[in-house]
């Protein structure tokens, strides 16, 4: 059997590439070194949710996936290789070839370790699901899971996120939103919960601050590179978030936001919380896409109330009166919705006491 390779790199280039973005943090063989630096150049090449891309790399596997983009596969042979390989759908033809030029046009040969390098002098960190921190939640997403994630911040605190809750909720929040969103990301820090947000202005913010001077770890989904500190008002919080807590994005360094990657990040907040509770939100709040994803994913999903008269809180109330969100209204019930009283019982009567 022909052993795998990163193109164009010897085994020894490949191991201190990818060496240089897990110092600390080892990939546990050769092959999953070779895997996470595939992964790594597919994710410069992929937006995220790109679903042929996850099709391709969960079927005939990441350096497969990448020779067939740099090699000029017609999209013939690669439908062949997914039917050999079992697949679990096989794309048109037509689909196969507009996704193969897609990749091509962003994805030079000559650069395709960029992203490693890019990242070694930020002192980023890349996890792959070859990795034993690799958040297995996101795996939730099925063909839509990222290919790859880049962190900013110890890896060591991923495994965090099984004990954690998105706050999630308007940029242009009220007093009532930002005092609720802070109370509660206390109080869930001091009940043990890591905090889980975006980095925006509003509700993200004052959940992050929260959790931070709680002495508990806050962790950012961002949807552009995690050198890309968006927004810029944000700046000094997100650089200490990285510094204590975990800044994390699928795409590499050096990749801008947009409004399309934006929606598509908050997926990753809602697969990678133990439970996703929106804070406050008017009628047409992006946090509303995130509590579709925390539904779609069979995930614990609240909603603060707030007043009637106010439009800051339309999208709350639509989420609990149609959607089927539990009304939550203190940390206490917060937390029973992510850890149900039943489990804590569980934990306490297995050994969990202090």
């Amino acid at each position: 059997m022909t052993r795998e390779t990163f193109p164009g790199l010897t085994s020894q280039e490949v191991a201190s590439l990818v060496r240089d973005v897990s110092t600390g943090i080892p990939y546990p063989d050769e092959s999953a070194v070779v895997a996470a630096a595939t992964r790594a150049a597919l994710s410069a090449a992929c937006e995220p949710g790109d679903t042929d891309a996850a099709l391709l790399v969960g079927s005939i596997g990441a350096p497969a996936t990448l020779r067939s983009v740099i090699g000029d596969t017609s999209p013939q042979s690669v439908r062949a290789a997914l039917s050999d390989a079992g697949a679990p759908a096989l794309p048109p033809i037509d689909r196969l070839r507009d996704a193969l030029d897609r990749w091509r046009s962003r994805l030079p040969r000559a650069a395709l370790h960029a992203p490693l390098e890019r990242a070694a002098r930020l002192g980023a960190r890349l996890v792959s699901p070859e990795h034993p921190l690799w958040p297995t939640a996101l795996d939730g997403l099925e063909l839509g899971a990222p290919l790859t994630l880049w962190v900013r911040g110890d890896p060591a605190r991923l495994p965090l996120l099984k004990h954690s809750v998105a706050l999630v909720g308007a940029r242009a929040a009220s007093g009532y939103g930002e005092h609720v969103a802070l109370e509660c990301a206390a109080g869930l820090s001091d009940r043990g919960f890591a905090i889980v947000s975006g980095g925006a202005y509003g509700v993200d913010a004052a959940a992050h601050r929260a959790a931070l001077s709680s002495d508990q770890v806050t962790v950012a989904f961002l949807a552009g590179g995690v050198d890309r500190l968006y927004p810029a008002g944000n700046d000094d919080l997100l650089q200490r978030i990285a510094r204590s807590g975990l800044l994390i994005a699928e795409l590499p360094p050096g990749s801008t936001p947009t409004r399309w990657r934006f929606l598509m990040r908050n997926r990753l907040i809602a697969a990678a919380s133990t439970a996703t509770i929106v804070v406050e939100a008017g009628a047409r709040s992006g946090s509303l896409n995130t509590a579709g994803h925390a539904a779609q994913l069979g995930r614990p999903l609240g909603a603060v109330p707030g007043p009637i008269t106010s439009p800051t809180s339309e999208g709350c109330h639509r989420l609990i009166r149609e959607y089927g969100a539990i009304c939550v209204t203190t940390p206490d019930e917060m937390a029973e919705l992510a850890e149900p009283m039943g489990a804590r019982l569980g934990a306490y009567e297995n050994g969990g006491r202090s």
